[in-house]
């Protein structure tokens, strides 16, 4: 079956392994590891670290997107970006960099990276011809703030379902009339802030999960690690939310999503494995 986009639907069996996505900030101000990887040694070897561990591609973010997080110029986030790109290129490591100003999108069209994750969603039309004349695949993400940095809104849970699927059917109207390959789109539902304050519009979505991969038929990426909902429902700090965060990745994982995007590459694909020898016929 296909939906109206034409992509296939397909269901994926319980503990496919998604592919994983480490996250390294190059930031001040990240919830988690602000300040640890500004430093351009330590940025690539914590990167190092991370394919080792298991992940596919590593996602560089040069501005933080949390809702006490500091401005960061194009300029400066390029001046981040830059070296770290250039170290983790000569060793043939996947690039997905986390930038939704179109300047930083630019450098990370011209480098070449393999992914281009947007938390706004790739909502400025005057760069989607440079889009699609591109290779990267497009990690779309929807937020309730639809423009800019994560905010403190509390969200009523009933309605972010169809926040979703109405800001998804709009985006990708607009990317595929613009000449974007749809097979090119990876939908990111968002977490935590980018739904809202309260946990509960996080649980619906991660329920959800599977009717959103049958709605679009697409890959789907869930980012929960360390995220602000864990925290609530936990009541424990971020250095302590590392079983949390577990738990809700197997949980997607259950549900069929394609990648995860993570802090903690090592962790998750160990329970990945072992949840996959447990379930074996």
């Amino acid at each position: 079956l296909t939906n109206e986009f034409g992509f296939l639907s397909v269901e994926r069996a319980m503990f496919d392994k998604p592919k994983l996505i480490g996250i390294v900030n190059i930031t001040e101000d990240s919830f988690s590891d602000g300040g640890l990887y500004l430093d351009t040694d330590n940025a690539v070897a914590h990167a190092i670290g991370l394919i080792e561990d298991g992940a596919h591609a590593v996602d560089l973010g040069a501005a933080s997107s949390n809702p006490d997080a500091q401005y960061v110029s194009p300029d400066e986030e390029r001046h981040r970006l830059d070296p770290v790109v250039k170290r983790l290129k000569e060793r043939d490591i996947r690039i997905s960099i986390d930038a939704f100003q179109i300047e930083t999108q630019r450098y990370a069209i011209a480098q070449g990276v393999e992914y281009l994750n947007d938390i706004q969603g790739f909502g400025h039309p005057q760069i989607y011809e440079e889009l699609a004349a591109a290779e990267c695949k497009l990690i779309m993400m929807h937020s309730i703030q639809r423009v800019g940095k994560a905010k403190k809104i509390t969200t009523d849970p009933n309605t972010i379902m169809p926040s979703i699927y109405s800001f998804f059917n709009e985006r990708l109207g607009m990317l595929m009339s613009a000449g974007i390959d749809g097979d090119r789109i990876i939908l990111d539902p968002g977490m935590g802030f980018f739904l809202g304050s309260n946990p509960e519009p996080s649980i619906v979505v991660l329920r959800s999960l599977r009717q959103l991969k049958k709605e679009f038929g697409l890959p789907v990426v869930i980012s929960v690690s360390r995220k602000s909902f864990l925290r609530k429902i936990t009541d424990r700090p971020v250095k302590e939310i590392g079983p949390a965060t577990l738990a809700a990745e197997l949980f997607a994982s259950l549900e069929g999503v394609d990648y995860i995007r993570t802090h903690d590459v090592r962790q998750i694909k160990d329970a990945l494995e072992v949840s996959k020898v447990l379930n074996r016929d």
